[in-house]
C-alpha cells in the first residue's frame, strides 16, 4: 500500500478535531464561574458595616488591586502550564505579582507601625482566617481543577500549584469584605500566611487529581 492511500484509509471517518482553547479564554471561563459565587459567599456572612468606608482608603484598595491581580495572573499561569506550547516564562507571573502583594502589605505595616508607634504590630489569635479562606477558595479551587483536567497533563506540578494560588487568592479578595482584621500584621501574618498555607496544600493534592485527562 502506498503512503498516501495508508494516510486517507486512516484518517478516513475520523470525527473533526476540536482546538483547544486558550489560556486566555479558560481564565475568562473561570472569572465568570468563580466571581458570582464569590460575590454570594460575601453576601451570605455579611458584607463588614464599614466596607464602604474602606473601600475609600487607596491601602485598602492597593490590596485588594494587587490580590486579584495574582489571582488572575496565577490562573493564567495554570492553564499556561497544561500547554507544551507556552513559554516557562509565564509560569513565574504569579510569583512577581504575589511579591508585590506582600510588599504592599509589608510597606502599609510599616507605615501603620510608624503612625500608629507600634499599635499596627500588635498580633492576636485569628485561627478563623485559615477556615474562612479555605470555605471561600473552595469553589474557585474546584472550578480550576475541572477546567484543568481538561487540559494536557504537562507540567502538571506548575498547573496545580499556580491553580491552588489563584484559588486562595480569589478567596482573599472576598474575605477582607467580610472578615476584619484588627491591625495590619494580623492581615501580613494570619490572611498572608492562610493564602500560603492553602497553597501549598493544594499544590500537594492537586498533583494526584490532575491524573491524565480526557483530551478534548
Amino acid at each position: 500500500m502506498q503512503t498516501d492511500d495508508l494516510i486517507t484509509h486512516l484518517t478516513q471517518n475520523l470525527p473533526p478535531v476540536r482546538r483547544a482553547a486558550s489560556p486566555w479564554a479558560l481564565l475568562l471561563r473561570w472569572v465568570l464561574v468563580t466571581a458570582p459565587v464569590l460575590v454570594l459567599v460575601v453576601g451570605l456572612m455579611g458584607p463588614l458595616p464599614h466596607l464602604t468606608t474602606l473601600m475609600m482608603q487607596p491601602r485598602f484598595m492597593r490590596a485588594e488591586l494587587l490580590a486579584g491581580v495574582t489571582a488572575l495572573t496565577a490562573a493564567y499561569a495554570a492553564f499556561c502550564a497544561g500547554r507544551p506550547d507556552e513559554p516557562v516564562w509565564k509560569l513565574w507571573l504569579p510569583a512577581a505579582a504575589f511579591c508585590l502583594w506582600v510588599a504592599e502589605l509589608g510597606r502599609q505595616c510599616f507605615v501603620l507601625s510608624v503612625q500608629t508607634k507600634g499599635a499596627a504590630l500588635v498580633l492576636h489569635t485569628d485561627f478563623m482566617c485559615i477556615p474562612a479562606i479555605a470555605i471561600t477558595g473552595l469553589f474557585p479551587a474546584i472550578a480550576m481543577v475541572w477546567f484543568l483536567r481538561k487540559r494536557t497533563a504537562f507540567r502538571s506540578t506548575h498547573a496545580s500549584l499556580c491553580g491552588a494560588m489563584a484559588a486562595a487568592a480569589a478567596a482573599e479578595v472576598a474575605l477582607p469584605l467580610f472578615h476584619a482584621a484588627d491591625t495590619m500584621m494580623m492581615v501580613l501574618v494570619w490572611q498572608m500566611g492562610s493564602v500560603v498555607l492553602f497553597t501549598l496544600f493544594a499544590a500537594a493534592c492537586g498533583r494526584f487529581i490532575l491524573t491524565e485527562p480526557a483530551m478534548i
